[in-house]
């Protein structure tokens, strides 16, 4: 059973913004830096692994395609959720979902969901390498993968999974200055998480939870020394 959060994550106060963390540097994400971080990365450690849990059920094992776009500025490409879904409706999320058994790993789960969820066909996507695993608090163990997604690609977004599919400038994301903390009781515990709002001019794209928390783990393997 799962009892989902009945805050509006927009309304919870801000404690605090991570302005006093470095920046990325731009050269850690051109395609060649990337290629040679994932062969052969720094000694690191994600921030954050896991979600305090507010499902009963058997925690299920997913996977999520992280896809970095090649653009004249590399952008990282996020779909909004449909609102009628189970879980999760109506957040921002990556393309993905759970591993089946017909799933040969994580990454040809990520590939696989990305091209049914938005029809992102696999001959555009050269998969870099994943970032350790991230438990939601719906008990979804997400392996997210990363790949640079190569120029030239149609997306055909399915309607029952996707209201929409946006791209953020990988520069905004990788700014700390643009990583909010926020702290709210729920279930007699406190419970904090991050955001990333980014000012589109679609209108707001509220980046949060587990998203947000894989963004941050990304972060903190690209500006590892």
């Amino acid at each position: 059973m799962t009892k989902l959060p009945t805050f509006d994550p927009r309304t919870v106060p801000v404690i605090k913004t991570d302005d006093r963390l470095p920046l990325v540097a731009a050269e850690h994400w051109q395609p060649t830096a990337l290629q040679a971080r994932f062969a052969s990365g720094p000694l690191w450690s994600p921030e954050f692994r896991e979600e305090p849990q507010f499902s009963t059920r058997e925690p299920v094992h997913a996977a999520v395609l992280v896809p970095l776009v090649l653009r004249e500025q590399t952008t990282v490409l996020l779909t909004e959720r449909t609102a009628h879904l189970s879980s999760h409706s109506g957040q921002i999320a990556f393309p993905g979902g759970k591993v089946d058994p017909e799933d040969a790993d994580a990454t040809a789960a990520a590939l696989r969901e990305a091209h049914e969820e938005i029809g992102l066909d696999a001959p555009y996507v050269q998969v870099l390498g994943t970032l350790p695993t991230y438990t939601t608090g719906s008990a979804y163990i997400v392996t997210p993968v990363v790949a640079l997604v190569h120029a030239g690609f149609t997306l055909t977004p399915n309607p029952n999974e996707v209201a929409d599919v946006f791209e953020v400038p990988l520069a905004f994301l990788m700014n700390p200055a643009n990583h909010r903390r926020h702290r709210v009781e729920w279930q007699g515990a406190q419970r904090e998480w991050l955001s990333m709002p980014y000012p589109d001019p679609q209108g707001e794209r509220f980046i949060w939870g587990a998203t947000a928390g894989m963004l941050r783990n990304l972060y903190r393997f690209l500006s590892a020394a």
